[in-house]
């Protein structure tokens, strides 16, 4: 007896994506979802809430490379951390997959091309209802279609501040945006970025694509239910998903099994999954599960003048690349850089020492900068299980480059006027678009997935997350996932729906 055709574990911008693809095909597809929804609250624009007292961070611990717990900020949620993502959706550059000499190592080449996947990028774009426009950036690579929606655009001071960076010798971009601005500030003057999405104000993976899927009889979601395991039967097929769901344990049957709880998650439930036939955890073959776990190097940069004031709201409008493909004096690939959403006095204290009043007076006149580089993959960087408990591993690689990418990036602005310039880089607690615990490639002994995400060594398990990337490029992996979650999606209808 089978409970569906398709069960997707997780409901993030991989899990929803396939959902919402596979939907129009009639089969029977239940989603399953650790979390809840996300319900209007007092706290969604409270900036006390989110980042002093952490309200919506998980109530979990787990245990660093040194051995010392730590909360981490990943999200349980319907939607998955999309409902707090930056809303960036952004392209891989076409350089990204190929192979990349950086300054302290290389990123490998993908084993499909950006030709491959560009049509899946241009289908996306058009799901989450991307504001941008291709144009300027001489890195962005070639689009066979042009945006549904123009950029979201620039507040009063950033775009001052775009001209101050044009006359400081840089090519500064709109970044391409999934966020209806109107709607997000009808139910509150605050950023998105970090913020939660209850008013459908960003194209996240449950305002968009989850609700194209539920619009279909044939879609069920089941929420607060959490796969402890996996099961195989004697052939290496997945014949069961493991859950608890309240107080009783249940197992749930389907055909075919899609794995998309996230780049740890993932990684930690096939090894989780161990048998005597498969005892270093399901589809590791290759012992690369849990493998190659990659975190961007990623810095807050605060530029200010302490005679002007910045009055935007949301001001994540932006970036440059000029350092993206050489770090402008053809030397190493270096990173990206982009507009933070505006930090408060509140943020900003509850993530320094600073006193309440220092920082307020700080966020008063700054502008935020995300500076953003590879992190490139590393075997011995990875998420392992022990005593039911995650452990991560993290080996940054590549540091050099991102200190290079902020030297520079504060050089730069003092040249664009900004005499006062304040760095502060992101540590473990702050996700910064983890992936690589699965990796995609050709070969089932160096790899997890096919070019298609589905398992080299069970035929009906599909990974459509952040963990089958196999490099981590510069920018937000949120139209990445999607895109191959699509491209995996129609492999399913066209190769498994039609036999």
């Amino acid at each position: 007896m089978q409970d569906a055709d398709v069960i997707i574990i997780g409901s993030g911008m991989g899990g929803a994506t396939m959902a919402a693809q596979l939907a129009p095909s009639g089969r029977k597809i239940l989603i399953i979802e650790r979390g809840d929804h996300l319900r209007p609250s007092a706290n969604d624009r409270d900036d006390t809430a989110i980042f002093a007292n952490g309200h919506f961070r998980p109530d979990e611990t787990w245990v660093d490379g040194d051995g010392q717990p730590f909360n981490p900020g990943n999200y349980y949620n319907v939607g998955g951390n999309s409902k707090f993502y930056g809303a960036v959706l952004i392209r891989y550059r076409k350089e990204d997959f190929s192979e990349l000499a950086h300054l302290q190592g290389s990123s490998p080449a993908w084993p499909i091309t950006y030709d491959e996947i560009e049509p899946w990028y241009a289908r996306a774009e058009s799901m989450f209802q991307v504001r941008g426009e291709n144009q300027g950036d001489r890195t962005e690579p070639v689009h066979s279609n042009t945006y549904d929606f123009p950029p979201v655009p620039d507040e009063a001071d950033i775009a001052d501040l775009r001209h101050r960076l044009a006359r400081a010798g840089l090519t500064p971009v709109s970044l391409p945006l999934g966020v209806d601005i109107e709607r997000w500030l009808a139910h509150g003057a605050t950023p998105w970025d970090a913020f939660p999405d209850t008013c459908s104000g960003k194209m996240d993976a449950e305002s968009i694509a989850l609700q194209s899927a539920m619009n279909a009889a044939n879609v069920s979601l089941m929420t607060n239910t959490k796969v402890g395991r996996l099961e195989v039967d004697d052939v290496g097929t997945v014949s069961g998903v493991v859950v608890k769901l309240k107080d009783r344990i249940e197992t749930l049957r389907a055909p075919i099994v899609v794995l998309a709880a996230g780049a740890v998650n993932s990684a930690a439930l096939l090894l989780s999954s161990r048998t005597e036939t498969y005892p270093t955890g399901l589809a590791n073959r290759s012992d690369q599960v849990g493998r190659n776990f990659m975190n961007h190097n990623a810095s807050a940069v605060l530029a200010m003048h302490p005679f002007r004031k910045n009055n935007a709201i949301y001001q994540k409008t932006l970036m440059f690349n000029d350092y993206y493909l050489t770090d402008g004096d053809n030397g190493p690939p270096l990173g990206n850089i982009q507009l933070l959403g505006k930090i408060s006095g509140t943020i900003l204290s509850a993530n320094t020492p600073l006193p309440k009043i220092v920082a307020n007076w700080i966020a008063a006149r700054s502008f935020d900068f995300y500076a953003m580089s590879e992190d490139l993959p590393d075997p011995e960087s990875r998420v392992t299980v022990k005593n039911k408990q995650i452990h991560l591993s993290w080996k940054r690689t590549n540091w050099d480059a991102h200190q290079m990418l902020v030297q520079k990036l504060k050089r730069v602005l003092k040249k664009a006027g900004f005499p006062i310039v304040l760095t502060q880089s992101f540590d473990k607690r702050t996700p910064s678009h983890q992936c690589g615990t699965a990796r995609m490639g050709v070969d089932p002994t160096t790899s997890v997935v096919d070019t298609y995400c589905r398992s080299h060594d069970h035929k009906n398990l599909f990974i459509a997350d952040a963990s089958v990337l196999p490099t981590s490029a510069a920018v937000n992996p949120a139209l990445t996932i999607a895109a191959l979650s699509m491209r995996a999606a129609d492999h399913i209808l066209r190769e498994e729906f039609a036999a």
